[in-house]
């Protein structure tokens, strides 16, 4: 179905969507959790990537064509959702995150992700795993957050790289009901190349082919695991891999995360079963699995919407949530201007919030092209019945997750070209295995067309700098986000820029100072990147897949 955002993304106006009311009878609710034919009832329930955000917030929905926008998520309202599921079937259900819980808002960066440990040991988890943002603060600080849960944490392939050994357990088991439930899982091994180097200094990453197979073997030959889940932090095109390969024979379903995809049914390939369930706590994955003599013979799926008016907040897991965020309320709450456009990330190629980042960082430095990392991740900001909606500190974490100095440099057209050559490929590349990090990178000052479709190498179509055609000889200024740890020469992922200079403020200084200069700002999407092949927007990235984004 083509859809009809030309209006939207021209005027940028929000459709302002009353909740949907979500019946509180999800799958298997009400039904005896052992059917009249012996079966047992299993309950896997999922979040993943929460980015800190602990309170209900606009998220965004595509309906009938249009882009609407409805408050969803909160952690307390999670665990009501939590609570009521489990009341259904207490001695089978299994509840997991699949990590990034730590990152991505104000409260976590404020805090160091303290804030966020007591407040999922007061919830239903039985075990989490790390993403690939657990390290942001460092690995000793990762260590710590991730400790105080008071949860089993387990990951297969994160590893002290001064004793050389395991940091968490590979895998657990969950027996209930008679029916033996294996769960390995796996972080990014890209961990060290996609985040600031630093930021994961002191561990070691290391690939699944490592132990993926002898750990399916164990589970399944030596411990008698009947149904098998790999529990993975990889992004949704590699998890299909994963799922489609000889190697992960014997695994049941891969509960992936990262990527944010809001798989409504299971993805089946020819070894496995893939599911993903959205981000930042809008959304509950629930499996139910019918399971008799150690063999799944029904299943049912719903990605349930975590709506407040729907699953009210836990009131003793609220508590903690206000006494953790208390702190710093009045300085997340600090408005530094407004907006008469909804600001949101969930496109692809280009977006409003990245165009205005990008904006200020050119306005600010003055140079040729600002560059941005194509983040998937922040909140919708959406104006209300007025129009205007405030852009709050607390927004400008959710934006920028990492408040780094501003680095400029300078770079030939040649090298430009070749530099996002290789960032179009680690979006679109057609090997699932050569995808890399998050989407398109974000630019002021300079136009792109590319085929996203075409080989590596040639998806570059046009490139234009201030209106007029890339010089390939030309060198320009550019201005990005310094990347603690990495090279002196490297801007945003671009080797050998010259004269590279780490200016004396942070992007955070360059938003707040834009805002307060500008007041009320009115971002649009503006053709700044097109891919010529793709019908616009881009909301995925699984082309061949029986999947919609919504």
């Amino acid at each position: 179905m083509k859809l009809n955002f030309k209006k939207l993304i021209l005027s940028a106006l929000p459709v302002i969507g009353l909740a949907a009311v979500t019946s509180c009878q999800t799958a298997g609710q009400n039904e005896s959790t052992t059917n009249n034919d012996g079966a047992e009832t299993i309950t896997i329930l999922q979040t993943a990537d929460i980015h800190g955000q602990l309170m209900p917030h606009q998220e965004m929905f595509v309906e009938n064509g249009e882009f609407v926008f409805k408050e969803r998520g909160g952690v307390a309202n999670i665990q009501t959702l939590f609570k009521q599921v489990k009341s259904e079937n207490p001695e089978g259900t299994v509840i997991v995150d699949g990590g990034d819980l730590i990152q991505g808002s104000a409260v976590a960066a404020l805090s160091e992700g303290d804030a966020i440990a007591p407040v999922i040991k007061a919830m239903e988890y039985d075990f989490l795993i790390p993403g690939n943002w657990e390290v942001i603060f460092g690995s000793q600080k990762m260590r710590s957050v991730l400790a105080s849960y008071g949860k089993p944490v387990v990951c297969a392939n994160i590893y002290d790289e001064a004793t050389s050994t395991m940091l968490y357990p590979p895998y657990i088991i969950k027996e209930m009901k008679g029916v033996k439930l294996g769960f390995i899982s796996y972080n990014d091994p890209e961990v060290p190349v996609r985040q600031n180097p630093v930021f994961s200094k002191g561990l070691v990453f290391k690939g699944l082919e490592d132990n993926m197979q002898p750990l399916i073997k164990e589970l399944k030959e030596e411990k008698g695991v009947d149904i098998l889940f790999l529990v993975t932090h990889l992004g949704i095109s590699k998890q299909i891999y994963l799922a489609d390969q000889p190697e992960n024979e014997g695994v049941d379903f891969i509960l992936g995360n990262d990527t944010h995809e809001r798989i409504r049914k299971p993805l089946k390939r020819k070894y496995a079963q893939v599911v993903e369930p959205g981000g930042f706590g809008s959304f509950v994955g629930r499996l139910d699995l019918e399971v008799k003599d150690g063999k799944v013979v029904d299943q049912r799926y719903e990605l349930i919407d975590v709506d407040p008016k729907v699953y009210p907040a836990d009131p003793v897991v609220q508590k903690i949530v206000d006494e953790q965020m208390a702190p710093y309320k009045e300085q997340i709450s600090r408005v530094l201007g407004y907006t008469t456009t909804p600001l949101y990330r969930y496109l692809v190629v280009e977006n409003a919030l990245d165009n205005m980042i990008t904006d200020a960082v050119r306005w600010k430095t003055g140079a040729d092209i600002a560059i941005s990392n194509g983040f998937r991740f922040g909140t919708p900001i959406v104006p209300d019945e007025s129009g205007k909606a405030p852009i709050t500190y607390s927004d400008v974490w959710n934006m920028l997750p990492v408040n780094e100095n501003v680095k400029t440099g300078k770079a030939t057209g040649q090298q430009i070209k070749n530099w996002m050559e290789q960032e179009l490929h680690n979006v679109f590349a057609e090997k699932p295995l050569e995808r890399f990090g998050g989407w398109v990178v974000r630019f002021s000052g300079m136009e792109l067309t590319f085929k996203a479709n075409a080989p590596k190498g040639e998806r570059v179509q046009s490139i234009t700098v201030g209106g007029k055609p890339l010089d390939l000889k030309k060198e320009y200024t550019m201005a990005a986000c310094r990347r603690t740890g990495e090279p002196d020469h490297v801007l945003c992922r671009m080797p050998n820029a010259k004269d590279p200079k780490v200016l004396d403020y942070t992007v955070h200084d360059v938003i707040e100072e834009y805002l307060k200069t500008n007041g009320t700002v009115s971002p649009k999407i503006e053709g700044r990147a097109k891919a010529l092949d793709l019908e616009s927007p881009v909301l995925s990235q699984l082309p061949n897949v029986d999947y919609t984004f919504r």
